[in-house]
Formats: structure tokens, C-alpha cells, sequence
């Protein structure tokens, strides 16, 4: 994989804004909150109302204009991982956000993901962001051998792991993307979640949906 910003749907400029930020630190929520907070005094956070627009838009292109990097990785326990995925969307379609989660093989916590989707996007097109958001980085920034992925939209793994074509109108470009990122991993399956169960890459999602509805920027 390389560092190519990701692709994703259509954002408000102010959103469009804080999803450059992101990629410049490989999409790690918690790095790109401090580099905001640092770049806009008493910010607290990525949704301190005090802050107007205007101030947050040029908070975000004076950082964009600064070397942003993706932090360090943590060491791995070995070459094999989990990687819980989930998508977010405020009204099917709505502003939608991605989250996805990178573990060891002891489930040891690695990598925190998050990104803003589209302004307009369905809950299907945010879960096949979150799985093409969590594989790009993992590849980023590993070399795994197995991988289990945890995820709860059977439509995106009947498409992947089963073979159907995708029923999401333009999800093509993240299926494709999905595809060529599992070739590289020797071993890899599915878990499919219920809704009851735990999946740390919720509320990620739905920060990236908070930052999808930023606007107008």
C-alpha cells in the first residue's frame, strides 16, 4: 500500500479539511486531535463550539502546510492481527464516518482509526471505508501473515469473503481496493459480529460521522 490519501465521498470543505489532516497521520484519530488542539488555542477536542469555522479552516491549513506524519507503531506480539471494522451513518444516507481498530494476535490494542466519509453517504458505503481504511494502514505499517477481521455488515462480507458482486451503487473502488489489500495477507478470515457484541471501532465511527457533518468550511 502506499500513503496515497484514501479515497472517499463528498465532504464539505471544513470536512474534506480535517480528512487531509488525518491522512498526514496515517488516520490516527488521537494524533490528529493533538495536532488540532496544538494548532487552535483552547480547541479541547475536535467539536468545541466556541471555535467558529473560519478559525478551525485556518488551523487546518496552516497544519497542512506543516510536516505531518504517522506516529510511530507499536511493536506487534507476532505477524498475525485482528482488525475490527465499523461504519456510521445519521440517516442512511447521512454524514457517515469510518472506524476501524488494529490488534495483535493477544488483542492488544496497536492502532485507533477514524475518518470522515461523506456528508451524504449510507451506512454499507461507511462499512466498506472502515474495512479499506483498516487494511491500508495495517499494511502500512505491518507485514502480516494472518488476519482475522471483525465486522458486522454481512453485505460487505457476502461481497468479499463470499464472492457476490457488490449491491452498494459505488462501492466498486473500495471493494477493488478491499480485494488487492487481502491479496497481500497469506491467511485471512472473517468474524462476523452481532449487534450485541463489543466492537471498539464504533465510537471511532462516530467521530468520523461528527467531522462528516462539519460544515461549511
Amino acid at each position: 500500500m502506499t500513503d496515497d490519501r484514501l479515497p472517499g465521498e463528498h465532504l464539505t470543505r471544513l470536512a474534506a479539511l480535517v480528512d487531509e489532516v488525518l491522512a498526514g497521520v496515517g488516520y490516527e484519530m488521537a494524533a490528529a486531535t493533538e495536532v488540532i488542539d496544538d494548532a487552535v488555542p483552547g480547541y479541547g477536542g475536535l467539536f468545541d463550539p466556541a471555535t467558529t469555522p473560519a478559525e478551525l479552516r485556518g488551523a487546518l491549513e496552516t497544519l497542512l502546510e506543516s510536516d505531518l506524519a504517522r506516529p510511530p507503531a507499536p511493536e506487534p506480539s507476532g505477524d498475525a492481527f485482528v482488525l475490527y471494522v465499523d461504519g456510521s451513518s445519521r440517516g442512511n444516507p447521512g454524514p457517515a464516518g469510518a472506524g476501524a481498530v488494529i490488534m495483535d494476535a493477544e488483542e492488544n490494542e496497536l492502532v485507533r482509526l477514524g475518518r470522515p466519509v461523506g456528508s451524504r453517504a449510507g451506512n454499507n458505503t461507511a462499512e466498506y471505508v472502515a474495512l479499506q481504511l483498516g487494511l491500508s494502514e495495517l499494511l502500512a505499517r505491518y507485514e502480516p501473515r494472518r488476519l482475522e477481521v471483525r465486522i458486522d455488515s454481512m453485505t460487505v462480507v457476502r461481497d468479499v469473503w463470499g464472492g457476490d458482486a457488490p449491491t452498494e451503487p459505488g462501492v466498486e473502488t473500495y471493494s477493488e481496493g478491499v480485494a488487492a489489500a487481502l491479496s497481500s495477507v497469506p491467511d485471512h478470515r472473517y468474524t462476523h459480529l452481532a449487534d450485541s457484541d463489543p466492537n471498539p471501532a464504533d465510537a471511532l465511527a462516530t467521530v468520523g460521522a461528527d467531522i462528516a457533518a462539519l460544515g461549511p468550511g
